[in-house]
């Protein structure tokens, strides 16, 4: 072992008569430990959102929406299969997208309105997944005793809460852009059949959305053999960027690739912004510690006068005297973000587990899943953030022992050894 580094060891244990230097050792570990362990545990909590976020929007929607500018997309069955030849597509589903309004009784909704098709469908989105009444497979009509019964819709949870829809209920939707009549524009209006309820877990899909089959969308929109545009699922989710630019090059100007992060780009910076300001926010907890690094370095060093004399007079140098102290507040340093690591992880992977106990023992609900619209409490614990804290904390440490270090290494050996 270098002498530096024994010595260094030894002035952590403070002696009898400077216990007060040895609590202030001990405060400015756990003020490092703290601020290491709520920077993972808010990291962690923040990805877990982010990531509950990002697989409730792609269980919606497609990662790439490819539509026509400015006109229905008639030769769509060519388009696929131009877009499958793609590398990195995996599958396309066509989809008609359109705004109506839905009539139930004397309630009224505007939603939003997609057919699509089950069958290829199931292959882009994770839709069939979120059902929680009723099935995907009855959109199409029967036909029982003669009489044709009309055919399904889907809609949200929320959106049946708001009309009072149950399953095997009728309901009008009505679309403004209606026939032309003697008396003008008159809305078109056709009655549907509640073959499901889906929950998303997001109130704005829930609460506007509705589906029925691609036939009876081309059908009551008076498309035809036309389409809204096609949607893709891809291989990469986190490069649909490219893939997108790839595809807007190729098909030319008449067409026009989203991907999913841009669709979403204002919701996803948010989350990524609040995240970068919650890491520079409780990396302050990580700097009031590293003041009490310093703080402690400079009582040692005013306590260690005759000792670093001694030193400079048995023929120590400047920079072995600066590398005692740099040590000696980097050992408190690196034992402080262990552990405030180990703690942090333990209640970052354990988060839930312990809400529900906190909970349970004060009889009071911190998380009401009615409210934040969640069925858990998400919690990611990323490899790549831990290293960053505890690289940050370690540096941090580090930084804060360089001036008190120095100013060891400047003391003269005839001053301190004058009034002894």
């Amino acid at each position: 072992m270098h002498f530096e580094l024994f010595i260094g060891l030894r002035y952590l244990k403070a002696k009898r008569k400077s216990t007060f230097i040895s609590i202030i050792t001990f405060i400015s570990t756990a003020g490092v430990a703290l601020g290491v362990m709520a920077l993972i545990v808010v990291l962690a909590v923040m990805t877990g959102f982010e990531n509950d976020l990002k697989e409730k929007i792609l269980g919606t929607n497609a990662h790439i929406v490819v539509i026509r500018s400015g006109a229905p997309m008639e030769d769509y069955r060519t388009v696929m299969e131009k877009l499958k030849r793609f590398t990195g597509v995996q599958a396309a589903t066509p989809f008609v997208y359109n705004q109506v309004m839905l009539s139930s009784g004397k309630s009224v909704s505007g939603v939003v309105l997609r057919g699509i098709d089950v069958a290829t469908d199931r292959q882009v989105t994770r839709l069939s997944k979120s059902i929680v009444e009723g099935s995907i497979d009855d959109f199409e009509p029967e036909i029982i005793l003669g009489s044709e019964t009309p055919p399904g819709l889907m809609v949200g949870k929320e959106l049946a809460k708001h009309l009072s829809l149950f399953l095997g209920d009728k309901v009008n939707v009505i679309s403004p852009m209606g026939n032309i009549t003697p008396l003008g524009m008159m809305p078109r209006m056709k009655p549907f059949r509640v073959t499901g309820i889906f929950n998303t877990g997001m109130f704005e899909y829930d609460s506007t959305l509705a589906y029925i089959s691609l036939d009876q969308a081309q059908r009551f929109f008076d498309l035809g053999d036309s389409v809204t545009g096609i949607q893709l699922k891809v291989a990469d989710v986190y490069r649909t960027d490219e893939l997108a630019r790839s595809i807007n090059r190729e098909l030319g100007s008449n067409f026009y690739a989203r991907d999913w992060m841009q669709m979403n780009k204002n919701i996803l910076f948010a989350l990524k912004t609040e995240k970068v300001v919650m890491f520079i926010i409780l990396t302050l907890i990580v700097l009031v510690a590293a003041f009490g690094i310093a703080s402690t370095l400079f009582m040692v060093v005013m306590e260690k006068n005759r000792d670093i004399a001694i030193l400079k007079s048995m023929g120590a140098t400047a920079a072995s005297i600066m590398k005692i102290f740099v040590l000696e507040g980097l050992i408190i340093g690196i034992i402080g973000t262990v552990c405030g690591v180990i703690s942090g992880l333990l209640i970052a992977l354990n988060l839930e587990p312990i809400i529900n106990l906190i909970q349970k023992v004060t009889g009071q609900n911190f998380f009401n899943k009615d409210i934040y619209y969640l069925d858990r409490f998400p919690s990611l614990v990323v490899p790549y953030d831990v290293l960053l804290i505890s690289i940050t904390a370690i540096l941090i440490s580090f930084l804060a022992t360089i001036y008190p270090a120095w100013q060891a290494s400047r003391m003269l050996p005839a001053e301190a050894l004058r009034y002894e």
